[in-house]
């Protein structure tokens, strides 16, 4: 696989770990809902909760993995999209934010001028 398409399936796996890591967090607000509130069930903490935990690690790796390969600042980027993970469904406002302004594009090398092998 060349380094674009390396590029682009690190922009993808960010864009869905990004909306799963929302979906995730969802999931356990509700099942924190259903275990605190009227005493129900903990059955959604139990599921969502190492869910979300994992899709949590997950979105981390994937992060720095864009960073380095998409070449982001350490601190205005990288530095947001981890703390992205905190608060609920901020992956994907930082998703958007990202693809929007650019960060989400593979970096196109620049071109090599071709030798002129007629003048040696």
């Amino acid at each position: 696989m060349t380094d674009k398409g390396w590029d682009r399936l690190i922009v993808r796996a960010f864009s869905v770990i990004a909306a799963v890591e929302a979906f995730t967090w969802a999931g356990l607000l509700i099942g924190m809902y259903f275990k605190y509130v009227p005493e129900t069930t903990e059955l959604g903490v139990k599921i969502f909760g190492p869910l979300h935990g994992g899709v949590f690690m997950l979105y981390g790796v994937v992060a720095i993995l864009a960073a380095v390969r998409l070449k982001w600042s350490f601190f205005w980027t990288t530095v947001l999209a981890l703390v992205a993970a905190v608060p609920p469904f901020a992956t994907v406002v930082f998703e958007v934010w990202a693809r929007r302004s650019g960060r989400l594009t593979p970096q196109v090398p620049a071109a090599v001028p071709a030798a002129d092998s007629a003048k040696a």
